[in-house]
């Protein structure tokens, strides 16, 4: 989204840089254009810059292809590269940026984000398909949105009845009740106006219901990767993903003390401090990732579980052979088995 390669050859190149190639090769649209020409892709290309939220944007775009029929595998990608020192400066004279070159999301001494570099992408499939194919499914999409902020009160300043609203859209299309959200990677930049304007919309449109001992719980990677800006979404999406796999919700670095401009004692939502195992249950999560080009973005994932065949019916005692990569996991599969014969009248 910074077009830091152009300002590079712009303002350090000579008149031969200035060619065909430097006129096609930094044309966004050519990213995804010659992607698709080196693999032979024929289904949409489509280069997306809405800032910070791109790359979720893009996640929820290639939801709606796969859904509309106009593809049958969808790569959604973020990448970010920092290559031009004007941008640093810019965000610096502007107050954005942290000095002490810390993201402390959600904590009293929040003040500025940090830039990240980094590359991300997903495989998408209509879940049919991926079962159909035999892939392995790492988590499902349940739902997702994207908005816009409107007439707010500032091109970089955070619209909270957006947020909510974004939020509340995603749910109700992924049928899921607000206090079945057991995490949400927030978007978590580490500013003091930022943060308590995402934790307050977030509560609204995902603590309804929710009982005080079962916290919403919330974290956001940039405090340990930076924020990578147009791959920012891409970024949470797979920290997310890789949680419910492992059944682990990595801690919340460089938090201390919480901010003091969230009403935490009002709100059921807890900042993930220490890694602890994800909730027992289903693992819905939610990702947020907003941009300040207004456009705000939202995608639920969670766990896939795959579908018990029909046993055939046996005389005698049937061995079922388990298996998982940990302990925990072995014995939630053990469980689930259990109440699923239990649920099916067998002994």
């Amino acid at each position: 989204m910074g077009n830091d390669y152009e300002s590079l050859i712009v303002s350090q190149g000579s008149d031969a840089d200035i060619n065909a190639q430097f006129a096609t090769g930094n044309a966004c649209s050519v990213a995804t254009g010659r992607l698709a020409y080196f693999f032979d892709w024929q289904g949409p290309a489509i280069s997306v810059d809405t800032a910070c939220s791109s790359s979720l944007v893009a996640v929820h775009t290639a939801c709606r292809s796969l859904l509309g029929g106009e593809c049958d595998a969808a790569l959604a990608a973020g990448v970010n590269l920092l290559l031009d020192e004007k941008r640093f400066i810019a965000f610096e004279n502007a107050g954005m940026l942290s000095p002490d070159g810390r993201c402390k999301t959600f904590d009293a001494s929040a003040n500025g984000y940090v830039r990240g570099e980094g590359c991300g992408a997903v495989l998408l499939k209509r879940l049919a398909d991926a079962q159909a194919d035999g892939d392995r499914i790492l988590a499902v999409i349940r739902g997702s949105a994207i908005n816009q902020d409107g007439s707010s009160s500032g091109l970089t300043a955070p619209n909270q009845r957006a947020q909510q609203a974004v939020i509340e859209t995603a749910l109700a299309r992924s049928g899921l009740a607000p206090h079945e959200i057991s995490y949400l990677e927030a978007h978590g930049t580490g500013t003091k106006l930022g943060d308590p304007i995402e934790v307050q919309a977030a509560s609204q449109a995902l603590c309804e219901g929710r009982a005080k001992d079962a916290p919403l719980l919330i974290g956001s990677a940039k405090s340990v990767i930076g924020h990578l800006e147009a791959a920012a979404g891409i970024a949470g999406l797979i920290k997310t993903v890789q949680a419910i796999e492992h059944g682990v919700i990595p801690p919340q670095l460089h938090f201390a003390k919480p901010n003091p401009h969230i009403p935490w004692d009002r709100l059921p939502v807890q900042v993930v401090g220490g890694s602890q195992p994800w909730p027992v249950g289903p693992k819905p999560a939610g990702i947020s990732s907003f941009g300040f080009s207004g456009t705000n973005a939202h995608v639920i994932v969670e766990e896939y579980r795959q579908p018990v065949r029909d046993v055939v019916q046996a005389r005698g005692p049937v061995v079922v052979v388990l298996s998982a990569r940990r302990e925990g996991r072995l014995r939630e599969a053990g469980q689930g088995l259990v109440g699923h014969v239990e649920g099916a009248g067998c002994t």
